[in-house]
């Protein structure tokens, strides 16, 4: 099948017909769910705390809605006329949407959001529909424009499908020019229908982007299985202090991006007393 991207502009492509088909697919909203919920991992916002969230390439609000249900407040920008529609009928309490080619830059002031996310729309940037469109320039100024609208201490997880790793490659380096820090993070690179990129950013210099998850870590769990499988790791307790709740917990920092001491065989052994 085609890709979308080389079939029509995201404006035309996803008129009033595609727009009602991509929402309404049980599997898309599935894929969008997990996505996000992976993506606001990679943001690590302080619990319990509602955030003012960016959602760049919103769409018909599938990312928005699980936004909400961890009870934080989004905007979210699109340029398909269409998709907004949907997500404007939904009548959100928590969230708003405008048109706005992300290509053009973002219109807010500086300072704005407390993080930025992003699912399935960033290589859109990447092709080019019209002569005065130039991929490197139109991401230029994206992310500048991103770049002035979080605040200081904010991230932004960018989640995109690119057609060559060249894309990947030109995305990450128009970031690192507009001033952010972090890098590339791929999900299940060796899996071809699990494999994903995210695009981990800072405002923080000092900031490394976390590692990306791989079969081993998710033990062959497949998605319908993760809610069976939630509760059985929940009733298999591990002992405190022991060597797989500290593998575990290791684990648990370097998805969040935090720096952690590598394994080894000394990991969760206990010491001898001292005399």
């Amino acid at each position: 099948m085609s890709r979308p991207e080389l079939t029509a502009p995201p404006d035309v492509f996803y008129n009033d017909v595609e727009a009602r088909k991509y929402t309404t697919n049980s599997r898309i909203q599935n894929i969008q769910r997990q996505i996000t919920e992976r993506a606001l991992e990679l943001l690590v916002l302080p619990q319990g705390e509602p955030s003012l969230i960016l959602d760049v390439g919103c769409g018909s609000g599938l990312s928005g809605a699980v936004l909400e249900e961890h009870g934080h407040v989004w905007v979210g920008c699109d340029i398909s006329a269409d998709m907004l529609g949907i997500a404007a009928s939904g009548e959100s309490p928590l969230g708003d949407v405008f048109r706005r080619d992300m290509g053009q830059g973002l219109p807010f002031r500086p300072g704005t959001f407390d993080g930025a996310i992003s699912i399935s729309a960033l290589q859109w940037l990447c092709y080019s529909d019209k002569n005065a469109h130039v991929p490197r320039h139109r991401l230029m100024r994206f992310f500048n424009s991103l770049y002035a609208s979080l605040k200081p201490t904010a991230r932004a997880a960018l989640q995109f499908y690119p057609e060559k790793p060249e894309q990947a490659v030109l995305i990450a380096q128009c970031a690192q020019k507009a001033g952010f820090a972090g890098g590339l993070v791929v999900d299940y690179p060796n899996s071809a229908k699990r494999k994903k990129y995210y695009l981990c950013l800072s405002m923080q210099q000092g900031y490394r982007a976390p590692q990306g998850l791989s079969d081993r870590s998710a033990q062959g769990v497949q998605v319908g299985e993760r809610a069976s499988a939630t509760k059985r790791s929940r009733k298999a307790k591990v002992a405190k202090k022991s060597k797989e709740w500290i593998q575990l917990k290791k684990e648990r920092q370097r998805r969040q991006g935090k720096e952690v001491r590598h394994d080894s065989k000394f990991t969760g052994r206990k010491r001898k007393p001292r005399f």
